[in-house]
């Protein structure tokens, strides 16, 4: 399977197990770009994150109709024959998108994407580490 960012394999596995009936999931770029997937082939996670790129664009221009509002999508659920489509902001320019089957319990699956929101988004924003040299 192709990871762009192994490191976060723990996370969506652990997500994906915490919720029963979650089927993908898939860590995007605002731009939709795949950044990491859990239980999905690489075609499969290009095609959801290049559709979630215009679901992110529709739901700011949605957004801009709230004035007092901060312009800012902060989930969108599609409910399908078959099961539910999750898309959460997680961090800055990066996305969560969830498939999973129906009867999936939503109250778990929007507090468990929350959590991975809170990991993924320390994640994206920590620096990496560099060993420190000394001037030879």
């Amino acid at each position: 399977m192709d990871h762009l960012h192994p490191s976060m394999d723990w996370m969506l596995k652990d997500l994906a197990e915490s919720v029963p009936g979650t089927r993908h999931v898939i860590v995007l770029t605002s731009d939709g770009l795949r950044m990491a997937q859990y239980n999905t082939d690489v075609d499969t996670a290009d095609r959801l994150s290049a559709a979630c790129a215009g679901l992110q664009s529709l739901s700011a221009a949605v957004a801009a109709e709230f004035p007092q509002g901060d312009k800012i999508m902060r989930l969108v659920v599609i409910e399908v024959g078959g099961g539910f489509f999750y898309l959460m902001a997680a961090g800055a320019r990066a996305y969560l998108a969830v498939l999973a089957d129906e009867g999936v319990d939503a109250g778990l699956m929007g507090q468990q994407m929350r959590n991975l929101v809170a990991r993924i988004g320390e994640h994206l924003t920590s620096r990496p580490r560099m060993e420190e040299r000394t001037p030879g």
